[in-house]
């Protein structure tokens, strides 16, 4: 195992542990590389969904990787690298407020998935994916896992990629329209978020198939 210094974990809380437990049968039965997926984004009424894909080898540590909604900002932005040093392979892939118009939040929330896989410099050749909706035409064998980000690592350091990047993503595009506040809530639907729409009107970035956007 892999000892991080403490500068880099003391801030880290554990709130329950997510394992390999579900990583090792795939590889006891022979898989080598098994990419966790997750995405972040999908309730809000404005920016993209984000997925990340994140292959971990079978003695990565990474202390106190949790479920990404379980964690503070503060913890998510220290265990970043440690997930991108530990992991074998990294791949993020997003869907546009335009494209999940055309396609439907669910649509496009698999679509960032098989972006993210893409992404991947390690082609994998098992998919775990948060949830219990299957990608669409993968490039390899799936298993769903509901509740998969408390359960399995790959999958929590997925959903600790994808919500950083997201977020990040949300504070940058906050630079040119301020009164909407999504470097606060990062376009989920909040009283301040619905207030703005109600003064301004939606954005180029809003989801306008979002009744609550309507």
């Amino acid at each position: 195992m892999t000892k991080h210094p403490p500068s880099e974990t003391s801030a880290l809380i554990t709130y329950g542990w997510p394992s390999f437990e579900i990583e090792g049968g795939f590889w006891e039965a022979g898989f080598r590389y098994i990419a966790g997926l997750d995405e972040a984004g999908r309730g809000c009424l404005a920016g993209p969904v984000v997925a990340a894909a994140v292959i971990l080898s079978n003695d990565a540590s990474i202390p106190g990787l949790n479920d990404s909604k379980k964690l503070t900002g503060n913890q998510r932005e220290l265990l970043i690298p440690i997930i991108r040093r530990e992991a074998l392979a990294v791949g993020v892939g997003q869907c546009s407020p335009t494209e999940i118009d055309r396609l439907n939040i669910l649509q496009a929330s698999l679509e960032a998935m098989r972006r993210a896989i893409e992404a991947l410099a390690l082609p994998p050749d098992m998919l775990l994916v948060d949830g219990n909706r299957r990608i669409p035409k993968p490039p390899c064998p799936q298993e769903t896992v509901v509740k998969g980000d408390s359960k399995s690592l790959s999958i929590a350091a997925a959903s600790v990629v994808a919500k950083v990047t997201r977020d990040k993503l949300m504070v940058e595009l906050d630079s040119d329209f301020p009164f909407y506040g999504w470097a606060a809530h990062k376009g989920y639907p909040t009283v301040v978020h619905y207030d703005a729409l109600a003064a301004h009107g939606p954005s180029p970035h809003h989801r306008l198939s979002f009744k609550l956007v309507r």
